[in-house]
């Protein structure tokens, strides 16, 4: 995840894996706000989740879609390769995420984000989505107590600034529309922006950061909402700010834990049900800023069955995370998922212009 590259991320996602396993115990649904809420309704059997997935005909343009594979220009350049290795599909979403070892860093550095930002209006119709850490060095280990106290300064306004430096600079580079995704995975222990040590108190920093950046002139953010999939550490729905401060609900979504079958990644309390039924009810768009393969190696079975949910349920876009353990073009560990996930999206490009006198040769109409 941007400077953090390849190793840290999917040591970041490893721990998660790790949280999701452990935590075990299965909870009743919040309530929309995250408070109590009623026990939610038994999860549909696998026949209407499977019909549920694919009502979307196969011959439907696919939602706006991305991978993330690197940061800064060497990721610009593999959304290149990935064009052409999808026979001339659009690749339509640029996906990448802000270093959190220092708040220079989160305030964003043009290096990075230049290339993006050529990226995004070298086309029409493209989505720049940034992931935006809420705290510096926050994939150091924390206590809990260090944490809490971290929030609390960042619901103080200690570090209003810093994002108001990152709207301004995001505007300044032509970037006004940015997707962000903040304090992503909040309901994990992998980060130090997690929300478990003091929900009310990470609400009101989210509230606070949200209305630093759209206090400056000229942004048109969108602010995405993306725990991962499960329960993990806390329910998700216990760390939602509100839909003042939400624009987007999105879920970071890799096939895992061992052996869970796609219907139960669906049906699993907080799961991608949960999540769309949530999205629905609080009038959001739907996202899945990660995706991926992960514990069950090259599962076809699974890339099959998220892009047939992506295009029942048609979020705002979509982006895989395409390296090992959990890509398809990238790694070639995973034949049989890459053949799933090329086979359904490729082709899908602006028709090929006729040969140079064909509309001659054919005649008048």
């Amino acid at each position: 995840m941007a400077d953090r590259r390849q190793g840290a991320t999917r040591a970041g996602v490893r721990a998660a894996a790790l949280a999701l396993l452990l935590s075990g115990a299965v909870m009743a649904v919040a309530g929309h706000d995250g408070g109590p809420g009623l026990a939610p309704p038994s999860p549909p059997p696998p026949t209407a989740v499977q019909a549920a997935a694919h009502t979307a005909p196969e011959t439907a343009e696919p939602p706006p879609f991305g991978a993330f594979t690197d940061s800064g220009a060497a990721g610009v350049r593999a959304l290149g390769a990935l064009r052409s290795w999808l026979g001339g599909t659009p690749v339509r979403v640029g996906h990448t995420y802000l270093p959190g070892d220092t708040w220079a860093g989160i305030e964003g550095r043009d290096d990075l984000l230049q290339p993006w930002a050529d990226w995004t209006r070298a086309a029409t119709g493209r989505l720049f989505v940034l992931n935006v850490p809420m705290q510096e060095d926050d994939g150091r280990a924390r206590t809990d107590a260090q944490v809490r106290a971290l929030i609390r300064q960042g619901a103080d306004g200690r570090y209003d600034a810093h994002f108001t430096a990152l709207a301004r600079r995001l505007v300044d580079l032509g970037l006004p529309d940015t997707v962000v995704v903040l304090g992503w995975e909040m309901n994990g222990v992998t980060y130090a922006h997690r929300c478990g040590p003091d929900p009310q108190g990470w609400k009101a920093y989210w509230k606070r950061i949200v209305a630093a950046m759209r206090a400056v002139p000229g942004q048109h953010f969108r602010f995405d909402f993306a725990p991962s999939r499960g329960r993990d550490d806390v329910p998700w729905t216990t760390c939602y700010p509100g839909d003042a401060s939400v624009d987007v609900i999105g879920m970071d979504s890799y096939d895992q834990p061992a052996g869970a079958s796609f219907h139960e990644q669906v049906a699993e309390p907080y799961g991608l049900q949960r999540q769309v039924d949530f999205a629905k009810a609080h009038k959001k768009a739907i996202s899945y800023p990660e995706w991926g393969l992960f514990t069950n190696g090259d599962d076809p079975g699974y890339v099959s069955g998220m892009l047939a949910w992506f295009a029942a349920h048609r979020p705002l876009y979509q982006t895989l995370t395409d390296y090992c353990p959990h890509g398809v073009r990238e790694c070639a560990a995973n034949p049989e998922s890459a053949k799933v996930y090329r086979d359904r999206l490729s082709g899908r490009g602006p028709a090929p212009a006729p040969p140079s006198g064909a509309a001659e040769a054919a005649g008048p109409s």
